[in-house]
C-alpha cells in the first residue's frame, strides 16, 4: 500500500495513537509541512519559521479540528498533532513537487482529510478535499530577475493555479493580499490576512549576558547589524555603499555586521565590500542559529533592514521585540510590520539611509522613543493570534461555497 511504503509509523504518532485520539466527529485538517526543516542553514528562516510556529500553536488551540501533518523532518515532534513522516526525500525540490502532485492526493483520501492547508504557495492540482493555501509574497512575479529560471517558472505557474482553485487564500500581509488580487486575479473576499508573530525568545536581555556574548564572538562593542538571507532583494549592496559613504564623512562610526546564510547571487555583496575597501570594516559571521538570534539583536546598537521587497519581514519585528532601534524601508509590507516604531526610507535612497542611521545612532531621545515604541508594537504580533486567525480561515473554508473548479474529486 502507498501508506505503508511511503509513511513510517512513529511509535506514538499514527492514525490509532492514543496520544492523539480524537472523537470520530472531529474534522480532520491536513497540513503539508514538507518545507519544514530543523537544519541550521538559511533554509531554516522565513517560510520555515512560519510553518514551525504555526504547527506548534495550532496544537495548543482547543477547536473542533484534528490536525494531520505531512512532513519529512523527523526531528519535529508534537504529541498534540498526528504526524505522518514521509520516506520520500522531499528536502529535494523536485521530489517534493512530485510528492505534492502525485502522492499527496492519495494520502489525503486514505487519511480521511476534510480540508488541506498547503502551507507554502502550491496545492495539488487534483485533490479529494478543498484546500487553503498560504502565499507569503509574489516576489517571483514582482522581481523575476532575482530568481533562477526554474524556481521562477514553478512558483509563478503553481502559485497562480493554487490561488485560483483554493477555497481560501492566506496572505501574511496586506501588501501580499493586494498583489494576489492584482497579479493573480483572486477576489479580495477570498483572501484572509494573517500576520506572523514574534517568538517569546525575542526580548531585551541582561546587559552582562550581552557583553559576554560580544566577547565570545569577538564582536566590537558597537556595531550596526543586518540579518537575513544574502540574496538580491535584501538590498545589502545598497547598505554597503551607504555605509562606505558614511564612513568617509564620519570615520569613527560603528562597524557593520552582515549576518545570514548565503542564498543566491550573494557573491555580488562580497565583491562590493572588496571593491569599496571595506574588508576590515564589514563583518560576515555567516548563518546565525535560531537560538542565538536574540543575542545578536540585543548586542547590536542599531538594526538595519534595507530590503526592496518583503512578504512580511520577520527580522524587523524580532529586532523591535529585543528593544533594538530599527531602520528599514517603506517598501511592500515593511511599513505594516514596522508601524511608527522604526525609521523608514526608500529602498535605493542612499543619502536617506545614511541620515536615518545617523539619527538612530546619535539622537538619544529618538533612540529611547524607538525602543519603547518598538517593544510595544512587536508585542501585538503573536503566533497564538496567527494560529487562531488561521483556524477561523479553516472554518470559513469549510462553510463556504466551492469556487468553480476549486478541486477535483
Amino acid at each position: 500500500m502507498l501508506r505503508d511504503r511511503y509513511f513510517a509509523p512513529s511509535q506514538h504518532l499514527w492514525y490509532n495513537s492514543a496520544v492523539n485520539a480524537q472523537p470520530p466527529s472531529s474534522i480532520h485538517v491536513g497540513l503539508n509541512a514538507h518545507l519544514l526543516t530543523l537544519n541550521r542553514s538559511y533554509r531554516g528562516a522565513g517560510i520555515n519559521s512560519y510553518i514551525y510556529h504555526l504547527l506548534r500553536h495550532l496544537g495548543q488551540i482547543d477547536s473542533d479540528f484534528h490536525y494531520r501533518v505531512f512532513l519529512s523532518e523527523r526531528r519535529f515532534v508534537d504529541d498534540r498533532l498526528t504526524l505522518h513522516y514521509s520516506r520520500w526525500p522531499t528536502h529535494r525540490p523536485l521530489v517534493r513537487i512530485l510528492w505534492e502532485q502525485l502522492a499527496q492526493p492519495v494520502v489525503l483520501r486514505r487519511a480521511g482529510v476534510d480540508l488541506l492547508h498547503a502551507m507554502a504557495f502550491a496545492g495539488p492540482l487534483v485533490t479529494p478535499c478543498p484546500f487553503v493555501v498560504t502565499i507569503y509574497d509574489l516576489s517571483f512575479l514582482r522581481y523575476p530577475g532575482a530568481f533562477r529560471p526554474w524556481n521562477r517558472w514553478y512558483l509563478s505557474r503553481f502559485t497562480a493555479l493554487s490561488a485560483r482553485r483554493a477555497r481560501r487564500v492566506i496572505a501574511i500581509s496586506e501588501s501580499t493580499k493586494r498583489d494576489v488580487v492584482r497579479l493573480l486575479g483572486v477576489p479580495e473576499d477570498r483572501i484572509d490576512v494573517v500576520y506572523c508573530g514574534a517568538d517569546d525568545i525575542f526580548r531585551p536581555l541582561p546587559g552582562d549576558e550581552v557583553a559576554r556574548f560580544r566577547r565570545e564572538r569577538a564582536l566590537p562593542d558597537r556595531f550596526i547589524l543586518f540579518l537575513g538571507t544574502l540574496e538580491p532583494r535584501k538590498n545589502v549592496q545598497t547598505l554597503v555603499r551607504a555605509y562606505s559613504r558614511w564612513r568617509r564623512i564620519e570615520p569613527g562610526i560603528p562597524r557593520l555586521v552582515v549576518a545570514g546564510g548565503k542564498g543566491w547571487y550573494y557573491d555580488q555583496i562580497f565583491a562590493e565590500v572588496e571593491r569599496l575597501g571595506l574588508t576590515g570594516e564589514v563583518i560576515f559571521p555567516g548563518y546565525v542559529r535560531q537560538e542565538e538570534l536574540p543575542m545578536w539583536y540585543n548586542a547590536a546598537e542599531l538594526f538595519v533592514y534595507p530590503s526592496r521587497f518583503e512578504g512580511f519581514g520577520l527580522p524587523v519585528l524580532e529586532a523591535m521585540a529585543c528593544g533594538t532601534p530599527v531602520v528599514t524601508t517603506n517598501a511592500a509590507s515593511l511599513p505594516e510590520v514596522a508601524g511608527d516604531a522604526a525609521l523608514l526610507v526608500p529602498p535605493d535612497d542612499e543619502p536617506a539611509l545614511i541620515e536615518a542611521m545617523r539619527r538612530a545612532l546619535n539622537d538619544g531621545d529618538l533612540r529611547r522613543e524607538m525602543t519603547v515604541k518598538g517593544y510595544a508594537h512587536a508585542a501585538t504580533f503573536t503566533w497564538e493570534r496567527a494560529a487562531r486567525q488561521t483556524v477561523t480561515t479553516y472554518q470559513r473554508a469549510l462553510s463556504g461555497e466551492y469556487p468553480d473548479g476549486s478541486y477535483t474529486l
